[in-house]
């Protein structure tokens, strides 16, 4: 007697070196925020690293958390644009004396 069995799942089109995949209809502010949430954790491991480290180790680790000190604060200006007036969205004319 032969086992029926069910058809084997399609392949998707995705790489097999791509692990994680995001929905394409997933919102501007959304990904800022979860964008936001990931720096700030990062911030938190490497600052814990550097202070377990010594010398030029503990500056590299250093150097790697202002970068994403930087990178929340670009993430968190873009977010308050989302929270402005289309008006504040455009930069402002330098005063003349």
């Amino acid at each position: 007697m032969k086992k029926i069995t069910p058809n084997p799942p399609e392949k998707t089109s995705t790489p097999a070196n791509q692990l994680f995949t995001l929905l394409p209809d997933i919102d501007t502010e959304t990904l800022l925020i979860h964008t936001s949430e990931t720096l700030a954790s990062l911030n938190v491991m490497t600052t814990d690293l550097a202070f377990q480290l010594e010398d030029s180790r503990r500056n590299v680790v250093l150097a790697i958390q202002q970068l994403i000190v930087l990178g929340e604060l670009l993430v968190n200006r873009a977010l308050e644009h989302f929270d402005m007036p289309d008006a504040a969205h455009e930069p402002q004319a330098a005063a003349h004396h």
